[in-house]
């Protein structure tokens, strides 16, 4: 009798992707490991061998808004609206903090990972998936610092100058929106720069610009006329002022605002996508 070879059975084949919408999330699943060891590298990595370490996710926001206070509240007389200066600046800075920070570090997403890109592979979208998902903790742990503050301004100082409400309740959504907004504007841009890297200059200072024209350091209520629909064409306001809304019942919530910003937004995704997924192909060639 003769003996027939059976061929070997593989239990993983790599196939290059055809369709520019595709985000394979489902491969991505099976890599879920691999991404929360990037998640818990990226939470980790940033204070690691620091003093302070994990102290400093405090620190900076609670230093920022002592600043705001004192400068555009008690210095500049800029409004609040009402409510305590320390609630007012501390909900804005947060939510700022959390887009930016997701912003900056997923557009350098094929720059900071590209000699890992080159080695091995899984699926590229768990790298700025991770990201948004590490700063999603971070964002946690101060959001328990305004609660703290919240709390103690509503109970302990019985402060009857804001009130929460029923628009708390979309606050998951809403936060999703603001991790969904810098996805979408990171995978652009990291696709843009192995070609073009005077992008992350720009980003930078785009970066910086953007907070004043978002209603961080004074509420949209100050704002009239052609200012107003400027500030209204930035995604971000109408979502940042629903949150402030919801928590402190100061400024306004505009649903046509809301609808506004998931519209562009979902644009923007989809942009995203297709750009990521061109640039995959060939990125290690001009990176």
């Amino acid at each position: 009798m003769t003996k027939t070879k059976t061929e070997p059975r593989w239990t993983e084949i790599i196939e290059p992707k055809r369709s520019l919408l595709s985000l394979r999330l489902g491969e991505a699943w099976q890599y879920r490991d691999l991404m929360w060891l990037f998640v818990r590298r990226d939470f980790v990595s940033v204070y690691k061998q620091t003093i302070l370490g994990p102290i400093w996710y405090f620190m900076q926001p609670l230093f920022t808004m002592v600043m705001f206070s004192f400068i555009f509240n008690r210095l500049a007389g800029i409004s609040t609206d009402g409510v305590p200066a320390p609630l007012f600046y501390l909900v804005g800075i947060i939510c700022w903090n959390y887009f930016s920070i997701c912003l900056t570090t997923t557009a350098t997403t094929f720059r900071d990972n590209q000699m890992l890109f080159g080695k091995v592979y899984f699926p590229r979208i768990i790298t700025p998936l991770s990201i948004i998902t590490s700063n999603l903790i971070r964002f946690s742990i101060q959001f328990i610092m305004f609660l703290l503050f919240f709390l103690y301004y509503l109970y302990f100082k019985q402060d009857n100058s804001f009130s929460p409400n029923i628009y708390l309740l979309p606050l998951p959504i809403l936060i999703i929106a603001q991790a969904s907004l810098a996805l979408a504007a990171g995978m652009i841009i990291t696709s843009l720069t192995t070609k073009y890297r005077d992008l992350m200059f720009l980003l930078q200072f785009g970066v910086q610009l953007m907070m004043y024209a978002t209603p961080v350091i004074y509420p949209l209520s100050i704002a009239k006329g052609t200012f107003r629909q400027i500030l209204l064409l930035n995604p971000l306001t109408s979502i940042i002022e629903a949150i402030r809304f919801g928590f402190l019942g100061c400024g306004s919530i505009s649903w046509w605002g809301l609808l506004y910003s998931f519209g562009v937004i979902g644009c923007l995704l989809l942009v995203g996508i297709i750009v990521f997924n061109y640039t995959e192909k060939n990125f290690m060639d001009t990176v």
